[in-house]
């Protein structure tokens, strides 16, 4: 079950932390925007049946119909809720006030909201992972080298290779590198239960992906000076 954890989470292209790393790492905005869409449409089609097929090669089958209700609930509902919700406001209160009114209150909400996903993450597993060190560490693992190895190819070598930016380059390797862990955690509760090993293996995924992706964008900022636009 700690494999399926890490399946289902190294699949998992992230949507809402990216933003907060590309900010972090100066980089290109807009060109962080058109990835969080993109790697939402792929969440809502590819999440599932890449996730039963690695499942299942595995040898842990998984029914298709509660990938699906996973994906719809946390990736398909807010996105069409995101889609119809900014289209009523600014067409009853203007495009000024939603940017300037609804977004001001909206962000703090969406920062608490993760502070206490996480909070209930870790009060459910906190006993778990102080008195099992040694399993932690061979969750964290393969998930440290996945995310390490992605964020280097990305930056390290296709993004000189393709002669991008450092503002193209920092959060193109950062998205990469990262996951989508409150679905991961969601789709793992549903198909495995809150006590598998499935559920401790994302809820370490989240344990170390916050500082080793901090970590990353530091790293970015100190290298920014190998491509041709500086910070």
């Amino acid at each position: 079950s700690y494999i399926a954890g890490t399946i289902l989470l190294g699949i998992a292209p992230c949507t809402a932390m990216v933003l907060m790393w590309g900010h972090l790492s100066k980089g290109n905005d807009g060109l962080t925007l058109v990835m969080v869409a993109i790697n939402s449409l792929m969440m809502l089609f590819l999440y599932g049946p890449l996730g039963g097929l690695l499942l299942n090669v595995n040898s842990m089958p998984v029914p298709w119909e509660t990938m699906v209700l996973s994906v719809s609930v946390y990736v398909a509902l807010p996105l069409v809720a995101g889609y119809f919700s900014r289209k009523l406001i600014i067409k009853h209160k203007g495009m000024d006030w939603f940017n300037e009114r609804f977004l001001y209150w909206l962000t703090p909400v969406s920062i608490s909201a993760l502070l206490i996903t996480l909070i209930l993450l870790f009060s459910f597993k906190g006993e778990v992972i102080v008195s099992n060190p040694l399993t932690i560490l061979w969750i964290a693992i393969p998930l440290l080298i996945q995310t390490v190895a992605i964020f280097s190819l990305g930056y390290f070598v296709f993004s000189r290779w393709f002669k991008l930016s450092y503002q193209d380059a920092a959060p193109v390797s950062l998205i990469g590198a990262s996951n989508h862990f409150e679905v991961a955690i969601a789709t793992a509760v549903i198909l495995f239960g809150l006590s598998s090993g499935a559920a401790l293996a994302t809820v370490v995924g989240v344990l170390i992906e916050v500082p080793l992706m901090l970590m990353l964008v530091a790293l970015c900022k100190n290298t920014s000076y190998l491509f041709d636009s500086k910070l």
